[in-house]
């Protein structure tokens, strides 16, 4: 079935792109407002873009005001313009933000940060969590989250409802759990988001399957006059 994205409405193109685009990873960012509050809120629509520099993304949605929610409000206030302001408290934690990950030990926490909480309030005491300061940015992260990415604005673009805020990773912070030699990644498990707004799943079954460079899949091509698309 062919379905052409113009002629249906905004609700059912949200249902259709968010149970077709799954499993997606969940941002839980925190932000800071001019007062200094900590906005704790969930993002499914968020991804990795970029590794040099390292970059992420996330789209935050409006109000029905029009007006960015309190996520991309927090993020695109005015930075402090030259060495006087630099030290002004309003202007802490602006332009900058920390991804946090989100573990299944976390999801009922999680929930209630995604609750619509009045500007001013904060969802991180809410829901009985805890800051942690960060390194590089003003904005604290989530102490109970194993990991997360201390990210400045590298760029913001408004498209109809839509707030994309790229943002550029300065430092990461991950549980001492998860590090040897390495990054133990298979005891790192985040949860991540399907279509329904409650359905959700685990990413502890995995598997492996190396890749294929060019050479091995000539070799193993069945007849050499076969020509395999690109």
């Amino acid at each position: 079935m062919h379905i052409d994205a113009a002629t249906i409405s905004p609700g059912d193109g949200y249902k259709l792109l968010t149970n077709i685009v799954i499993p997606r990873p969940i941002a839980w960012v925190t932000s800071m407002d001019a007062a200094g509050v900590i906005n704790l809120a969930p993002f499914s629509f968020f991804n990795a873009m970029g590794s040099n520099p390292l970059l992420v993304i996330i789209s935050v949605g409006s109000e029905e005001s029009g007006e960015p929610k309190h996520t991309a409000r927090n993020i695109l206030r005015p930075r402090a313009a030259g060495p006087a302001a630099a030290g002004a408290s309003a202007y802490a934690g602006a332009g900058e933000f920390v991804v946090n990950l989100v573990t299944e030990d976390l999801i009922d926490a999680m929930t209630v940060s995604a609750a619509d909480f009045p500007q001013g309030d904060s969802e991180l005491s809410a829901a009985g969590l805890h800051a942690a300061p960060s390194v590089r940015v003003a904005v604290p992260r989530v102490a109970e989250a194993q990991a997360s990415l201390e990210c400045t604005l590298h760029s913001h673009q408004r498209i109809g409802a839509n707030n994309l805020i790229i943002g550029q990773v300065l430092a990461f912070n991950i549980a001492d759990v998860l590090l040897g030699e390495r990054l133990r990644v298979n005891g790192f498990t985040p949860i991540g988001r399907l279509g329904s707004p409650s359905m959700y799943c685990r990413t502890a079954d995995r598997f492996d399957y190396p890749r294929v460079s060019y050479a091995q899949w000539i070799n193993r091509k069945p007849d050499p006059k076969i020509t395999r698309p690109d």
